[in-house]
């Protein structure tokens, strides 16, 4: 684990841009002078504070073409304003976050692919790093729950911004714009996975009758990690995250969409039946891969069905406090502070207890009726009805942890009948 930091003042231009030795590429004179056009209007942006223009820049072809932009622009896009930065007790004086040992686990398992052409002492140095910065997040905000592929997201934010920088940058992107991932449980990251049934749906209704109707948890490990568990190439995964930082927190979603509907005839002639073969092909990205294409397709998708024109069941269902409803947009997160996104956390775990609790008792309301139905005891049928009440009660009055007399009753009552 690294030491702790006493400054954070290191500027952009003195961190190395990750460069692909492998492959040099190489420009024409007309796209040397568009790529030199786009760098002056990213930083005339980045100067004018433009949000709108940036959104526009990052989204376009080649995104924020090098890291030395990146260093500035994506601050900017998840509302840094230099006012956070923590000046408290030294994070290493900080009690230790429960997750501690898994995230020890995974950073041992980074920078697997990238970046290339390091000796193992260098990559140890970034791991020693990386890990550094996972820690001082979480311990600086302990309501974080670490969830397996963070390193993966987290890795990309050092090699972007430099140790010294990424934490508080990391931070807000985990309280405002990854937070539903980082809850006590998976099942609001899940419920994201909702949407991409109404968005296939009406974009292509006969591949949506053919695709299996399961919950699509082939997609959760692309979209839980912004794809930095699915894609090897670092150019590739830093232009994504332009795209991603830049645009609507649905995002993700709609670029797994994408993906989905751009593979229309290899999922045809897949059999209906064939489940396993189906989660098996979308689990992954096809090769080659076409990232602009994507990008560009999950840009047209988001703007023709958006969740709140889709209007599906999912989309209702989601709480006021989910990073898609209470901070889409960098506009959203720029006028929004880590002690809001904590205050938000703690709503949104509040709702998601409720709603855990409502499926609990509504699964012990069907059981017990079927159980009524089958011995067909007198009172079964106003049990049941009173079971299933008392099911929604608990849903909207706080979970488990609230009393109510009727909860004992019924617990007497059918053990009376069991």
């Amino acid at each position: 684990m690294s030491t702790p930091r006493t400054s954070r003042s290191v500027s952009a231009a003195s961190l190395p841009t990750l460069v692909r030795k492998d492959s040099p590429i190489s420009f024409s004179p007309a796209e040397l002078e568009a790529r030199e056009a786009k760098t002056t209007a990213i930083n005339a942006a980045c100067v004018h504070h433009d949000l709108s223009a940036l959104i526009h820049l990052a989204t376009s072809t080649h995104g924020l073409l090098d890291d030395g932009l990146r260093r500035t622009v994506w601050p900017i896009l998840l509302g840094c304003n230099g006012n956070e930065l923590p000046t408290q007790t030294p994070w290493s004086h900080l009690p230790p976050h429960r997750d501690e040992s898994q995230v020890a686990l995974d950073v041992n398992r980074a920078f697997v692919y990238y970046p290339k052409y390091e000796s193992d002492k260098q990559l140890d140095r970034r791991k020693e790093e990386l890990s550094g910065v996972i820690v001082e997040v979480l311990r600086r905000h302990p309501l974080l729950c670490y969830f397996q592929g963070y390193h993966d997201i987290v890795q990309v934010f050092l090699l972007v911004l430099g140790a010294h920088n990424a934490p508080h940058v990391v931070a807000r992107l985990s309280l405002l714009r990854i937070r539903d991932f980082m809850l006590p449980s998976l099942d609001p990251a899940i419920s994201h996975l909702e949407l991409l049934h109404p968005i296939i749906q009406r974009a292509d209704p006969e591949l949506y009758n053919h695709l299996p109707k399961m919950p699509p948890f082939f997609a959760l490990a692309g979209t839980i990690t912004m794809f930095a568990h699915l894609i090897n190439e670092y150019a590739d995964i830093s232009r994504l995250f332009d795209f991603f930082l830049a645009r609507d927190t649905a995002m993700p979603i709609y670029f797994f969409a994408a993906v989905v509907l751009s593979r229309r005839e290899e999922l045809l002639e897949i059999e209906q039946e064939d489940v396993d073969i189906f989660h098996a092909v979308l689990g992954k990205l096809p090769q080659p891969f076409h990232l602009e294409f994507h990008i560009a397709r999950a840009a047209e998708l988001h703007e023709r069905l958006s969740p709140q024109l889709v209007r599906s069941w999912a989309w209702w269902n989601f709480s006021s406090s989910s990073v898609l409803k209470a901070s889409r947009t960098p506009f959203d997160m720029s006028r929004l502070t880590l002690a809001d996104g904590e205050a938000l956390f703690a709503q949104q775990e509040i709702k998601m207890k409720r709603q855990q609790t409502l499926r609990k008792a509504l699964k012990t309301a069907h059981r017990l009726k079927s159980q009524l139905w089958y011995y067909r005891r007198p009172g079964a049928l106003g049990l049941a009805i009173a079971v299933g009440v008392y099911a929604l009660w608990l849903g909207r009055n706080g979970g488990p942890g609230s009393r109510w007399p009727l909860s004992d009753f019924l617990g007497r009552f059918t053990g009376v009948f069991f």
